[in-house]
This record gives structure tokens, C-alpha cells and sequence, in this order.
């Protein structure tokens, strides 16, 4: 890429802010010129913007200190400085919905951290290695919005991304059952231990809304593109519970699934290990080489030790084996990085895939 694209963040001050902001630093494609946030925040640079509230384990880049926030909600004014935007706004769904369309309607494409749009029928809701050919809504959702170049792609729960892959690898296997318990860090209610001391040592079974999104967003990205719009598939069925736990970083889902087709344990290992997508084949900057690694060992995956494979893009998977009682017929422990691959990092590598496939261009 000749010149870099110029990158806007909306809701740029908070923590899947910060995580695209830290993410964004030397990207080879993009450079993020804009800023957007809360009217309190608006007029003052970044570092003044953010001040003690800075989250993330490096420093924050001196490229985005002395930005001047702009206010998210002049929307043409932000507009007319980027090329395309990254929205992580905190706002009610409502609010989010309209002012990502009112971008998008500048001419400005929308890749979303946000859950707004996740049912919004034409538009796509990608795991970069699953269901890129989802994008093919975009246009019908450009016909509904009028627009040339705007539009608006999101991203799923990052809850999802520690099981989903796996399932995925295994489809020719016709998996129909799914029962999935996911162990949540804090950060995804963007939290540290610092600002919610009653998580240490504690675990609280419920978070708000988790548990519909977990079942049911799957059956969106494993959906078919029919007239336009998204269409879910219907199998296989997944019950969940999510419990929030004493982790800062990293979601843990331990799997039980049933299969039309019969795999062995080895088959199983080999489709994870082979599985790769879009951004592998295209070897996309944000892309891990390997999209699933394998755990041989039983005590892995661990949070501590495997979280940030592939700088947090990565999924890891381990414990394949049949279950022995014959309620299921194998389970299995995934792990996946929240806030990275599951929030902003999954949210970068779709931007890159639109670029690559021309959905995102220089103004």
C-alpha cells in the first residue's frame, strides 16, 4: 500500500478505544488521524482526554498524545478527515444504530465494535476466517442507505470466539448439539481489578445479555447470503451459560458438542489444526499464522500461558476427547483473547479484509 488510510476512532477515550488506538500503533496499512468521543472530551488532546484512565499493558503511542478530540457527534466534520472509521461509542443501542448510519452516509465505512447492528439484516457480522463471504450484504445494504462507499460491517460477541472456531473446523461433521459454558475476564465490562475490587478472588454466574448472544450470533455467521440479507442457520442448537471470573484478559469456553457424522479424536485434532481462512491465505498484517493452535497437554489451554498467542489473535484449543458417559460425544476447552481478537483486534482484521477485497478505499 502506497499511502495509509486514515483511520477515525469513535469512542476513542474508552478502553476498546484505547485497545484499538494500541493496536493501530506502526500498522503497516492504516493510521488513525481522528479521535471522537463525548462532548466532554472534545477540544481536549487525547493524553488530557484520557488522563489516569489510560488501560492497556503498553504506553500509550506518542503518535496520538496531541491529538485534538474531536466531538463524535459532528459527524460530517469527523467525517471529512478519514478515510473510514472504527466505532467503539458508548451510547444506547438506539443511539449507536443512528449515528454509525449517519456516518456511514457520509461516505464513510463503519467497522463496528459495537452490538447494535449484530441483527441489522444487511449488515455483516464477521469473524474474518468464517464468513467473509458475508460481506456480498454490504451492497444491498448500500441501496438501503444510498450511499456510493458508506456502509457499516460489525464484529461478534467476543464471548463466541473461544468455540466457534472449532465448530467451524468441524462442520462437515454436522455438529447439532452444543452445550457451552464460557469463564469471562473483567476487561470485557471493561473493568480492571482497580475499579472492581469485588471481582478478586469472586465469581458472579450472570452477565446481562451473554447468554442470547452467545446461543444465538453463531447461527448469524454460519447463515447464508439469500436476497440481499443475512439469513440464519437454524443448527446447531447451543445452550450457554456465562459466568464472569477472576481473570483480567481472556475468555474460556468448555465445549460439549454432538455430531451427525462420527469423527475420531483425531480427525477432530487435525481440523483444527488445518483450519485456516481469508486473512491466512491473504496474509493479512493483523492476521495469526496459525488461526487454531492445538494444546497437546491436559492442563492447557491456560489463561496465563496462552492468551497472547499471536499477539491475542490467535485461538487456542485443547482437552479434545470423547466423552466417555455418552450424553455428548466429545468436549473440548477453547480460549480466546477478549479484547483482542474478541473487540478490537477482530475488528482491525476485518478492516483489513475489506480493504483487500476493495470495500474500503482512500477518499
Amino acid at each position: 500500500m502506497d499511502k495509509k488510510l486514515r483511520v477515525g476512532i469513535l469512542g476513542g477515550t474508552g478502553m476498546v478505544g484505547q485497545r484499538f488506538i494500541s493496536l493501530l500503533e506502526n500498522h503497516p496499512w492504516f493510521e488513525v488521524v481522528t479521535i471522537a468521543a463525548s462532548e466532554r472530551s472534545a477540544g481536549k488532546t487525547y493524553e488530557e482526554a484520557v488522563g489516569g484512565r489510560w488501560k492497556m499493558d503498553t504506553p500509550m503511542p506518542e503518535a496520538v498524545k496531541n491529538i485534538v478530540v474531536m466531538n463524535v457527534n459532528e459527524v460530517e466534520k469527523v467525517a471529512d478527515t478519514v478515510d473510514f472509521v472504527f466505532s467503539a461509542v458508548d451510547m444506547t443501542k438506539d443511539e449507536i444504530k443512528a449515528i454509525e448510519e449517519a456516518y456511514a452516509k457520509t461516505e464513510t465505512p463503519v467497522v463496528s465494535n459495537n452490538s447494535a447492528h449484530r441483527w441489522t439484516p444487511d449488515v455483516p457480522m464477521i469473524m474474518p476466517e468464517v464468513n467473509t463471504h458475508h460481506y456480498d450484504v454490504i451492497e444491498s445494504q448500500k441501496k438501503r442507505l444510498g450511499t456510493q462507499k458508506g456502509f457499516i460491517a460489525v464484529k461478534p460477541n467476543c464471548s463466541i470466539q473461544s468455540y466457534v472456531p472449532m465448530l467451524t473446523a468441524w462442520a462437515e461433521y454436522e455438529p447439532y448439539e452444543v452445550v457451552a459454558t464460557t469463564y469471562q475476564a473483567i476487561s470485557g465490562a471493561g473493568k480492571t481489578f482497580e475499579d472492581w475490587p469485588e471481582m478478586v478472588e469472586n465469581i458472579i454466574p450472570y452477565i446481562g445479555g451473554e447468554e442470547e448472544k452467545s446461543e444465538k450470533e453463531p447461527l448469524r455467521i454460519w447463515g447464508k447470503v439469500e436476497n440481499g440479507v443475512i439469513v440464519p442457520a437454524t443448527s446447531p442448537v447451543i445452550s450457554c451459560q456465562c459466568i464472569r471470573v477472576p481473570v483480567l484478559n481472556g475468555h474460556t469456553a468448555a465445549v460439549f458438542v454432538k455430531f451427525k457424522k462420527q469423527p475420531t479424536v483425531e480427525d477432530l485434532i487435525t481440523k483444527v489444526k488445518e483450519f485456516k481462512g481469508f486473512p491466512q491465505e491473504r496474509n493479512l498484517p493483523s492476521a495469526p499464522a496459525q488461526f487454531i493452535t492445538y494444546m497437546e497437554e491436559d492442563n492447557r489451554p491456560q489463561v496465563k500461558a496462552d492468551v497472547d498467542i499471536y499477539d491475542g489473535m490467535g485461538v487456542t484449543c485443547g482437552r479434545i476427547r470423547k466423552d466417555d458417559t455418552g450424553v455428548y460425544d466429545f468436549k473440548f476447552v477453547g480460549l480466546s483473547h477478549n479484547t483482542v481478537r474478541g473487540a478490537a483486534g477482530g475488528a482491525v482484521l476485518s478492516a483489513e479484509c475489506l480493504v483487500e477485497l476493495g470495500y474500503i478505499e482512500a477518499k
